[in-house]
């Protein structure tokens, strides 16, 4: 049976995740708004915008994946806890607040691994690390909204129009590819379908609470994952960028680019999640070919 139509906030929705997941969401027949920063001037505002609503889609944080200066780091952490302050006091002001609540998170919380032993959700582990006491606070946070949320670990998120590949392809259309800081740390991703797809399946699964991996189930090393890239656009793979150079672009942001994550969606597939793109192969091949 067909779920009757959902009427659904996002939160932080302005984005490369939030403008495909709304157009999936309305083609599959449900009513969404969607709201930047603006949302969150003022308590009072927000809880008028929550008012009612079947699901509540929190997407909301600062890009990881630039130059980390003081500021943008204090950027990364207030994007998550301040909203998520704010939210919880104005899911308490609703008379009726969402019935569901769907919260991000990413992967970059998981202690570093490789590719032959990935992490699933029965680890508990925290990287030592920024981006993984990041990650700890921020569910922290999430969890403090009620209802609680079901919790979604991101991988890298694959698209042609942002996120990580949409940075990568021109120097890859140049030539110009390679191994990024000796290439071995875990490459975890999803084609940006198999993200609005399985939040889609989430909907229509009410049963399912806690935190899903929300990554394709074939990690890979950062320099299979080029080779792949480069293959598909039938260019050479050859030119590494060392650490160093990484450390001058992005400062400390470039531990997104060197933190090994090797991640399984063990949840999503016991749940019956199929992803239409399991291989970086596959997915590459469909938004490049």
């Amino acid at each position: 049976m067909a779920l009757a139509q959902q009427n659904i906030l996002i939160l932080g929705g302005t984005g490369f995740i939030g403008r495909h997941l709304r157009r999936h969401l309305r083609e599959a027949g449900h009513q969404v708004e969607v709201m930047g920063r603006e949302a969150f001037s003022n308590v009072e505002g927000l809880a008028v915008l929550l008012e009612g609503r079947d699901l509540l889609i929190m997407l909301a944080g600062a890009n990881v994946g630039q130059r980390w200066t003081a500021k943008h780091k204090r950027d990364l952490w207030d994007s998550r806890l301040n909203t998520n302050a704010m939210l919880a006091e104005a899911l308490a002001r609703c008379a009726q607040p969402p019935a569901r609540i769907f919260s991000a998170s990413a992967i970059g919380i998981y202690p570093q691994n490789d590719c032959t032993a990935p992490c699933d959700e029965s680890c508990d582990g925290v990287d030592d690390s920024e981006l993984g006491r990041l990650g700890a606070a921020w569910e922290a946070a999430s969890r403090q909204l009620v209802p609680a949320p079901l919790i979604f670990r991101f991988g890298v998120v694959l698209g042609t129009d942002g996120g990580a590949l949409a940075k990568m392809l021109p120097a890859f259309k140049l030539g110009l590819g390679g191994p990024v800081a000796g290439g071995k740390q875990c490459f975890s991703w999803v084609h940006i379908d198999d993200l609005c797809a399985a939040m889609l399946f989430a909907l229509e699964q009410p049963q399912m609470q806690g935190v899903y991996n929300l990554c394709a189930p074939q990690p890979l090393s950062n320099a299979e994952f080029g080779r792949t890239l480069a293959e598909v656009l039938h260019r050479p793979f050859w030119l590494p960028l060392p650490a160093w150079q990484l450390r001058l672009l992005f400062g400390e942001g470039a531990q997104v680019l060197t933190h090994s994550a090797a991640v399984v969606p063990a949840r999503l597939l016991r749940a019956g999640f199929q992803f239409r793109y399991a291989s970086a192969q596959a997915a590459l091949a469909d938004l490049l070919g």
